[in-house]
């Protein structure tokens, strides 16, 4: 089928990002990212339309609608909490499909008040309590009702702790002190309503509410069971996900819900369910199949950096022992250059000092010649500037006196090994 045009709004968020990494591979769709922000999403998104007002902006739905039909934007993924609810709840004023659950399911899971109110009765929710005067055991926690993360949520010791966290703000639920480990379940419902799966993970650290190393576990016949209940009570569609935690008895109990893709969901999707494919999927009316490898796995992130060079440049001269080749291995980060240098029609020029055959060399190292333009070899006594013709270049060598002489006399950038990564094009 043709590609379908999807747009992902807020861009910046995690929650965009994995569903950028689920999709940017497919197929099936065209991304394009939405944003309102000067963020991360412009490095990562080839397709990004910047100036949106923010989503509680009077403006916003017009403008939304305006890009649907400039750029014949077919489906729209929200990517945070507070798009979810907007998306849900002006989903028949939206000039595309939106790609999240009906705005009952979407506003009681935003509120984690309403949510345990709705589910009052059943015997995963906390407990809860009114006002301070009905606190019989601390320590308590408290967190707000809207929310995402672990933004404003705490642990409170003693009555003056709660009644001062509740002066700042009112609208904070007060909730018996859960002890025990963390844990995230991703679920997916099929467009009948059936739970196709239900994943457990842990959330062994934790940074600004987002759980940055996360391993898969058994999630045992309690997990599945709260799985269950969750899915009769609400009408999910595609993915969603809750989390839990363990009291001092060791029982599960329900922290909140949401019915969005979490940023953490690369976990199932590297074990073979793409949640966000899947998802597209069940709203287009398709049926589907989970496909879930056995093998254990872990999860680990940390920041990472993109950049972005105010530097145009058509030609390469790259060196190739120390470079292309280290300890006697191909540098991957430099063959991922090179390739991505190739499909932007970028001119690339093997310059090396190589000692031996470096035709039989670059066999050896499985590196074909036809990527490179020409293969430059010179005398050791011989230098590299000679040999560089193109004013719009750039030139990318291990020897610091190397590059001095190509800096100030051929003054084009120089590229270090360690450099490469700046010249990197993450956009998807």
């Amino acid at each position: 089928m043709p590609k379908k045009r999807l747009l992902i709004f807020p861009a910046g968020t995690e929650i965009a990002f994995e569903i950028l990494n689920a999709l940017k591979y497919s197929k099936f769709v065209e991304i394009y990212g939405g944003t309102s922000a000067d963020d991360h999403s412009e490095f990562v998104y080839k397709n990004l339309i910047k100036g949106f007002p923010y989503i509680d902006s009077e403006g916003f739905l017009d403008y939304l609608n305006q890009v649907i039909e400039e750029y014949h934007i077919d489906c729209v993924y929200p990517a945070h909490d507070s798009a979810s609810v907007f998306f849900s709840e002006h989903m028949d004023e939206i000039k595309a499909q939106v790609i999240i659950a009906e705005s009952r399911t979407t506003s009681i899971c935003r509120s984690k008040k309403d949510t345990y109110e709705y589910l009052k009765g059943e015997y995963f929710i906390p407990r809860t309590y009114a006002n301070p005067e009905s606190v019989d055991r601390y320590p308590v926690f408290v967190k707000p009702s809207v929310g995402q993360g672990s933004v404003g949520a705490k642990k409170i010791e003693n009555r003056e702790e709660l009644l001062r966290a509740l002066e700042e703000d009112n609208t904070l639920v007060i909730c018996e002190y859960l002890e025990g480990s963390e844990y995230t379940v991703d679920c997916f419902t099929d467009k009948n309503g059936k739970l196709m799966t239900a994943k457990l993970r842990d959330r062994q650290r934790i940074r600004a509410g987002i759980s940055v190393r996360s391993s898969e576990y058994e999630p045992g016949d309690e997990v599945r069971e709260i799985a269950s209940i969750l899915n009769r009570k609400f009408e999910f569609k595609g993915a969603w996900f809750f989390q839990l935690k363990k009291n001092s008895n060791n029982e599960y109990r329900l922290l909140e819900i949401s019915p969005r893709i979490p940023g953490t969901m690369g976990l199932s999707r590297n074990l073979g369910i793409n949640f966000p494919m899947l998802t597209l999927f069940v709203f287009w009316g398709y049926d589907v199949s989970v496909i879930d490898n056995a093998y254990g796995i872990m999860l680990d992130r940390a920041f990472y950096s993109a950049y972005r060079i105010d530097y145009e440049y058509s030609h390469i001269y790259m060196d190739f022992d120390d470079t292309l080749i280290i300890d006697d291995k191909v540098n991957t980060e430099a063959i991922r250059f090179l390739y991505q240098s190739l499909n932007n029609g970028k001119k690339i020029h093997l310059l090396s000092k190589h000692i031996g055959d470096i035709h039989a060399d670059l066999k050896k190292y499985n590196i074909s010649e036809s990527i490179f333009e020409d293969i430059i070899v010179i005398p050791v006594d011989d230098e590299k500037i000679n040999y560089i013709n193109y004013k719009d270049s750039v030139f990318i060598d291990d020897s610091f006196a190397e590059r001095k002489k190509v800096h100030e006399i051929k003054e084009i950038p120089v590229f270090d090994v360690d450099m490469i990564e700046s010249l990197i094009d993450w956009r998807m």
